[in-house]
């Protein structure tokens, strides 16, 4: 897959949380500008691009937005990554992170978070009748996983308005998996304690996201890769 004008792209994931193990998908995540003369047309771009070995997704820059701006951990994740993890980082991506925090907001990343939390929950809850298969217990394992790491990030988000992509004890969360490969169960009294802390803690987050930082930001954008025809 060949997509140009790519403004901010990193490693995500498994990797980027510590995670990983020994054959763990590398996955990257980025973001691109369309070329905005082709946002004129009949027939306007394809918003998002997915591809397998190497497995990447790159969303154009206004979808990117209109999905942080929901509060969506998977896209937001991109803009508070470690400097390392960076491949691709351009100034107009440099905008995007220093921007991030107005593409926050309280309600919006409690429901975000939580509603991704509680779907892995109840995709162990589908699993959880008789001894799994080692391919299941493996699948359930990192479903576990992602659920504790979606309850510790999201919550963090939440209450601090800072997100901290490399979790502090990746074996914790491996041995949580594990558990809950086991016994399904074991998750439901995280998800619990994890809903009645959103509902009882004052976030330092806004009730809604400032979008005139992002829209500032896109126009930026549709203006750099504008070219009149025949330039």
């Amino acid at each position: 897959m060949s997509v140009t004008n790519v403004l901010l792209s990193g490693i995500v994931g498994s990797t980027a949380y510590r995670l990983a193990r020994a054959g763990s998908d590398v996955d990257r995540l980025g973001l691109f500008a369309a070329p905005t003369e082709d946002l004129h047309g009949l027939h306007r771009p394809a918003e998002s691009h997915v591809s397998t070995a190497p497995d990447r997704t790159l969303h154009e820059a206004a979808k990117w937005c209109r999905l942080a701006l929901g509060g969506n951990p998977t896209v937001m994740e991109l803009v508070w990554l470690p400097d390392a993890l960076y491949e691709v980082r351009t100034p107009l991506g440099d905008e995007l992170i220093g921007i991030r925090a107005s593409f926050l907001s309280a309600g919006r990343v409690r429901d975000a978070y939580l509603g991704y939390a509680t779907q892995q929950f109840r995709k162990l809850l589908s699993r959880s009748a008789g001894p799994l298969p080692p391919e299941t217990r493996g699948r359930t394992a990192k479903h576990a996983r992602h659920l504790r790491r979606l309850c510790e990030q999201g919550f963090e988000l939440y209450r601090t308005g800072e997100l901290t992509i490399r979790v502090d004890d990746p074996d914790a969360y491996h041995r949580f998996g594990e558990q809950v490969a086991a016994d399904p169960a074991v998750a439901e009294p995280l998800l619990r304690r994890f809903e009645a802390a959103f509902a009882e803690t004052r976030s330092a987050l806004p009730d809604v996201p400032d979008e005139a930082p992002a829209e500032a930001w896109l126009r930026r954008v549709r203006r750099t890769f504008y070219a009149a025809p025949g330039a």
